[in-house]
């Protein structure tokens, strides 16, 4: 078991693109909460945080009943737009993530992993929508596990699937990524085409930065002779 390789994966803003649909469900959670939303780009700052995590960072000073409403408010808007135009089926996967999944996953000694702050549901309906699923024997969600960059769906995914952390690599696309995969002990690749910038990923400490997904298998190429 200890050559196989383990490669997570974040979702929002690593293999999907779901922008509109979360700066949508957030901006009009606060607003029938009572509150101005806030800019897009302050939304986009906290993808990846399990969603209470993610309103307390966005609205610090906003009372925690305040809160709870517009966590509730954001979970059942991202559910109507499921149901009115598909959800997750409109956000599209990044260029070149269904080619790199598709070799990856024909590596007898590679394992597919996902660490996502969505909750399991959510998680499910990118799957279906997008025919990933079949691609991971790992899946690890918001709904049991501390948020980002907290370590703990990391440990999971190694429990799951009999890996070392020395053969671990996380990638995604914003600090809490970089961050959760350097304190699990994971080598980390950061992605420049999500939601946080290069130097926040820099800062964070990836060991290495994409800025496509023609360019991962080289990343993880130098990474798996840095481990040996």
């Amino acid at each position: 078991m200890t050559d196989l390789r383990l490669v997570v994966f974040d979702v929002d803003g690593t293999l999907i693109d779901s922008q509109h649909l979360i700066v949508a469900a957030m901006s009009a959670a606060f607003e029938e909460a009572g509150y101005r939303p806030p800019a897009k780009s302050a939304i986009l700052s906290i993808v990846g945080l399990s969603l209470p995590v993610a309103v307390a960072a966005l609205a610090p000073k906003i009372p925690l009943h305040d809160r709870a409403v517009i966590v509730e408010g954001y979970r059942l808007h991202f559910a109507a737009a499921r149901t009115v135009d598909g959800g997750e089926a409109t956000a599209p996967l990044y260029p070149g993530a269904r080619e790199v999944l598709d070799a990856l996953a024909a590596e007898p000694s590679t394992l597919l992993g996902v660490a996502t702050g969505k909750a399991r549901r959510g998680l499910d309906h990118a799957f279906r929508a997008h025919d990933l699923g079949r691609y991971f024997v790992t899946a690890q969600t918001a709904d049991d596990h501390p948020s980002k960059p907290h370590p703990s769906m990391l440990e999971a995914a190694l429990a799951e699937t009999g890996c070392t952390r020395e053969r671990a690599v996380m990638i995604g696309d914003t600090e809490f990524d970089i961050v959760m995969g350097r304190t699990a002990g994971f080598a980390t690749i950061g992605v420049t085409w999500g939601y946080h910038s290069e130097a926040r990923l820099r800062e964070a400490g990836a060991h290495q930065i994409i800025h496509g997904f023609e360019a991962l298998p080289a990343a993880l190429a130098v990474i798996g002779e840095e481990a040996r």
